[in-house]
This record gives structure tokens, sequence and C-alpha cells, in this order.
């Protein structure tokens, strides 16, 4: 990683581990104090974006009946760090608002499977029936990474670029596939891959965005690169989502946010060619994600949308909360 990368990187987390630090310095009846008044919020904002947070609140806490928490809820006053300190800050940043009595279930981490009760997550399959999985912002440290891309489309390299350790198999077949084709410039960046000649040496982000086309490949769950790839100048290609976080990534049109590919990658090389010779089809795209990425970057909102999420899930769990659900 070149030093103006690492230092960027770096500045994030610092202002990541400040803020929460802050934020925890603040008495939590203090942030309790202020819970109505920010929810309160709510009913004096127009119309527009109020149904705007409204839509997102349904979209994350699909609860639309009452449930009963199970014997292993936790309760706000007992909630403790398990392994990682990211999820545990983000969590405990929005729990501080609440009651120290009322109970909730969590699961941190790359969760692929619908939990049997309602439960705060991070991440959820794309599905039919995957309302118990509430999504919450969760390890923001990580996956709300956004590189400032002052580089136009027109001037970044005429190649598609991916960087990944191959864990999973379908990342291995890609790599297998396309690591040689000069109008790719992807790999494996796993030790274990070093002397397999589709191993590659790891590029930073800003490395990334030197060219026109990047690729997302979902991991165990979602693409961490996501985000900074749609926030950025270039255009993001991948195949259809198969989880979601509070990204919506099910909300993502194809063609619209990002260019879809097939499943096998087999068309990979027919759509490099369309987007290449038709540069301002790529830049609509960029520019509708753009604005995509744009309402998950008001702080203000973001805390609100994630304390309305909250208070309904104690609500239809059938502890007191402060709106009517």
């Amino acid at each position: 990683m070149n030093a103006l990368a690492k230092l960027h990187k770096n500045a994030h987390k610092f202002h990541f581990y400040s803020r929460q630090a802050a934020g925890l310095a603040v008495p939590a009846a203090m942030h309790r104090r202020r819970l109505a008044r920010i929810l309160g919020e709510l009913a004096i904002l127009d119309e527009e974006v109020r149904r705007d947070i409204e839509t997102r609140v349904a979209y994350y806490n699909q609860q639309a009946m009452p449930f009963t928490l199970g014997e292993a809820a936790t309760r706000v006053s007992t909630f403790t760090r398990d392994k990682s300190w990211a999820y545990y800050l983000d969590l405990l940043g929005y729990l501080r608002f609440f009651p120290r009595h009322l109970r909730f279930h969590h699961r941190f981490g790359d969760v692929r499977e619908v939990p049997d009760v309602p439960t705060f997550v991070k991440s959820r399959p794309l599905s039919e029936n995957n309302r118990n999985s509430v999504l919450l912002k969760l390890n923001t440290v990580r996956h709300y990474y956004i590189y400032p891309d002052r580089t136009p489309y027109t001037a970044k390299r005429d190649r598609v670029v991916w960087r990944g350790a191959c864990h999973r198999p379908h990342r291995q077949a890609f790599v297998e596939r396309f690591h040689d084709h000069p109008l790719c410039d992807v790999g494996d960046v796993r030790r274990s891959a070093q002397g397999q000649p589709w191993y590659r040496p790891f590029l930073s982000v800003p490395e990334q965005l030197e060219y026109k086309f990047v690729l997302s490949i979902e991991g165990k769950d979602v693409a961490t690169n996501l985000k900074w790839i749609m926030a950025s100048n270039s255009l993001c290609l991948m195949t259809r989502p198969r989880f979601e976080t509070w990204f919506m990534e099910g909300r993502l049109i194809p063609g619209h946010h990002y260019v879809e590919l097939a499943e096998d990658y087999s068309d990979l090389e027919e759509k490099l060619a369309h987007y290449r010779a038709h540069p301002e089809e790529a830049q609509r795209i960029i520019a509708n994600a753009n604005a995509y990425v744009a309402q998950f970057q008001d702080a203000w909102r973001e805390r609100l949308v994630s304390l309305l999420v909250m208070d309904k899930y104690f609500a239809r769990s059938g502890q007191p909360s402060l709106l009517s659900w």
C-alpha cells in the first residue's frame, strides 16, 4: 500500500475510534434523555424526506407483527464486547439511547442464514423470508471506507481490476479463468497462492481506482469493496447480489447502478467491449451509483434511521418504545 493510501485509511480508522470514544464519554443517561427529541424530528420533516426514511426503516426491520424474544436475549445493561471492537462499538453507540432494561438478540460477523428469532445483524441473505434478520449499520469502519476519487473516468486505464483473497470457490474459479486475459488485471492476493499463475500482489484502493472498471465479488457474504467502487468514478461490475447489508444491495438496479454479469462471468468480455465503446453509458451508471451512495453519508439521517429501526424492534417485541408502531 502506498504511503498516501495508508495514511488515508489510518485516518479513517482514527476518526472512527475517536468518535466512538467521544460518544462513550457522554453519560448514557444523557443519550436517553435525547432520544425522544431525536425520534420526534421525523414528524417535522418534509413529506418526501419522511417517506424515504420510513421506507428505509421498513426495509431494514420487516417485523409487521408482535414477536417473543428468546431466553438468550441480551439486556442493554449487560451488553458486553465479544471479539470485535468494531461491531461492539457501532451497536453500543445506538443502544446507549435506550433504557437499560430492554432486551434484544444480536449476531455479529458475516451472517449468511436467517435467525430463528428477530435479531440485529450486519448482513442477511436476499430471500423472500428474511424478516428475522433486522439490519443495522455495523462494522462501519471496514464496510464504509470511501477513498476520494479525483480521477475522471476518461483518464483511467481501460481494463478491469480485482484483488482479493480467494477463500471461496467462486472467487477461485474466476481468477483461474481470467488472470491472463488481456483486458483483466485480477488475482488472488493470498500468500498460499504465491507461485500460482493467478497470484497477484496487493493493490490499494487508490491503485485500483486507476482503472475504469472495478469488479465486485461477494466473499462469505457481501463484497466489502462495493461501497467505495460505487462512490468512485469507476464503473462497478458484478453478478446479482445474494446478500445485503445496511447498504440495501437488494435495491440496486442492474444497468442503472452497476453492470450485471452472468453468474459464471461468461459475458465479462462482452460487457467490457460494450462499455469501452459507449463511455457515456458508463458515466451515466457511475453518476447513478454516486447518488445512491450519497444517502448513506448524512450522519444525522443515518442516526435517525438506526434509532427508528431499534425502537420498532423493541415495540414489536412487546417492550416500551417511544413511537406507536
